[in-house]
């Protein structure tokens, strides 16, 4: 099963990812100003996945890539792939576990692992 992660970006914007089952990403959202607007284009996409489109690039390097997008809105980028077949994998991953997903919100940690200096200082303490 995938899931979607929020996260703050550095700027203070918003983003959501959707990673594999394997926890390799698939696609980035576009930025978003309030967290509640990912969590609605999370919940849209989850809903109502079908009704997206995928549009199909190539990098100059032959690289292939798809936008997600809804009524000419793109919401988010995928990860290059280095195989039409790989490509049409990806989308396939994402239409059988997007609506079954579940969503991490990583984006009031601002670290999800603590500093190894400070795990140390408190078991010295201990």
């Amino acid at each position: 099963m995938g899931m979607f992660v929020i996260s703050k970006r550095y700027n203070g914007d918003y983003k959501f990812t959707f990673a594999s089952r394997k926890g390799k990403t698939i696609f980035t959202s576009i930025a978003c100003k309030q967290k509640t607007d990912c969590e609605r284009m999370i919940e849209g996409i989850r809903e109502n996945i079908a009704s997206f489109a995928f549009t199909k690039n190539r990098t100059a390097a032959g690289k292939y890539f798809f936008r997600l997008s809804k009524d000419g809105l793109v919401l988010a980028t995928s990860r290059k792939y280095s195989s039409e077949y790989s490509f049409s994998k990806g989308i396939n991953e994402i239409l059988k576990y997007v609506p079954v997903s579940e969503t991490l919100d990583f984006s009031e940690n601002e670290f999800v692992f603590p500093d190894a200096d400070t795990v140390f200082e408190e078991a010295e303490q201990d």
